[in-house]
């Protein structure tokens, strides 16, 4: 995997040094661990055109494939993270921050209270995470796995389907190289059916070769 990541900690006090920032280092760290490239961290204080201006750096400039802000979700006056992550994302990716309150309930009735947004803006994938470094941990853990598929999604060419074929031909790729045997043009299924206790009945029939479907278009 060679996807990159941005980390942005949203932060008055971390801003102006007043406290040490942890929660964007252990997310970086997670990211890290998982085989992302972490490519770009950045500490902005709790204002609007700041917020937006990191992540349009992110996505425009960077290119990068996912950004993760940590703070700013809460009830605070000064809280605004997901009003200024909404005003760049161009798609909502609603399901992401509802798993992620979903968690963070399950270990305490104040996780309800998160406002995190999560979005698409050209081909990079947003998310905002809670400030606090535990729940921070606890929610990119209980969605970074779809995250990635999301991320495989929109660099793709086409829909779920299509990058399920081609994460397929990738690994019957893998298998003809291995051992020789174009698995792909065999044609042949291995049945198992289950006669008594001996497992007999073992048996192999031809497959018709699968007709190639483009990827819709819409």
């Amino acid at each position: 995997m060679n996807y990159t990541a941005a980390v942005i900690t949203v932060s008055d006090k971390g801003f102006r040094g007043e406290r040490i920032d942890t929660s964007g280092p252990a997310i970086g760290g997670i990211l890290r661990e998982k085989g992302w490239n972490v490519v770009y961290t950045a500490i902005v204080p709790d204002e609007r055109e700041q917020i937006q201006a990191e992540l349009v750096k992110c996505t425009d400039t960077l290119g990068v494939n996912l950004v993760l802000t940590t703070g700013g979700t809460g009830f605070s006056p000064r809280d605004i993270t997901p009003e200024a992550t909404l005003e760049v994302i161009e798609r909502r990716t609603p399901g992401i921050p509802e798993a992620m309150r979903s968690e963070s309930f399950r270990i305490t009735p104040k996780g309800c209270l998160s406002r995190a947004e999560a979005g698409i803006r050209a081909r990079t994938l947003i998310v905002n995470l809670p400030g606090s470094e535990k729940a921070a941990r606890e929610n990119l853990q209980a969605v970074l796995v779809p995250v990635e598929h999301g991320v495989e999604m929109l660099l793709g060419s086409g829909s779920a389907d299509a990058v399920s074929g081609q994460r397929r031909r990738r690994t019957l790729s893998m298998a003809r190289n291995s051992s020789g045997v174009d698995t792909e043009k065999s044609g042949l299924q291995i049945t198992a059916q289950h006669w008594g206790s001996a497992g007999r009945g073992v048996s192999t029939s031809p497959r018709p070769s699968a007709k190639a479907v483009p990827p819709s278009t819409q």
